[in-house]
């Protein structure tokens, strides 16, 4: 008598992943490799927005006045993203931001000073923050947002009181009856009562 093998489903499996090998190697020619046909293209791998540095908005930039303190300039841009001890009397802010399917952003703002005072400064122009948060927008579009008004069946609902808000009499009145007659089980109290 011949013998069977005991998985006949091997063979069909390696035949299969020698195909898809075989196709795998096939898309990634370099006539295919650009192509809308290679299935390679079609996944593309989600790739993080990386913000850097500190944002300046535009309302922040008209605050600034010459003549105003470090600890005051500090107040209205935060801490600067880059100060030398070569260049003491400059800081720079520095932002970047690079999203998927985009140009990178990147704006830099610098102050300077004459001792502990704002002397000048310049730099990018920067957006605005409602400008700022519009390009922050997430390109999916969502479906209508639903109305959220509750029904008057919803609304007398929730006047009833939960679960948790009865006392132990009224749950001990409204628990279902035990059937067959049987004696209902009491147990005792899981904290012991401190007089």
């Amino acid at each position: 008598m011949p013998v069977q093998s005991a998985k006949p489903h091997s063979s069909v499996q390696i035949f299969l992943v020698a195909v898809v090998c075989g196709l795998l190697a096939s898309c990634s020619s370099s006539t295919l490799s650009d192509s809308a046909v290679n299935p390679v293209n079609w996944i593309t791998p989600y790739k993080v927005d990386v913000i850097q540095g500190n944002f300046v908005s535009k309302e922040q930039v008209e605050q600034l006045q010459v003549g105003m303190t470090r600890d005051q300039v500090k107040s209205v841009l935060g801490t600067p993203l880059m100060a030398s001890l070569f260049h003491a009397d400059r800081w720079d802010y520095v932002f970047t931001l690079k999203r998927q399917g985009i140009e990178p952003q990147s704006f830099k703002y610098t102050v300077f000073f004459n001792g502990d005072q704002l002397e000048r400064f310049a730099g990018d122009t920067m957006p605005s923050e409602a400008e700022f948060i519009s390009t922050l927008a997430n390109k999916r579009k969502l479906g209508k947002v639903p109305a959220l008004e509750a029904t008057e069946e919803q609304l007398k609902a929730a006047e009833k009181p939960s679960f948790f808000e009865r006392t132990p009499q009224k749950a001990s009145a409204e628990a279902a009856p035990v059937p067959n007659g049987a004696a209902a089980t009491t147990y005792p109290p899981l904290e012991s009562i401190k007089p």
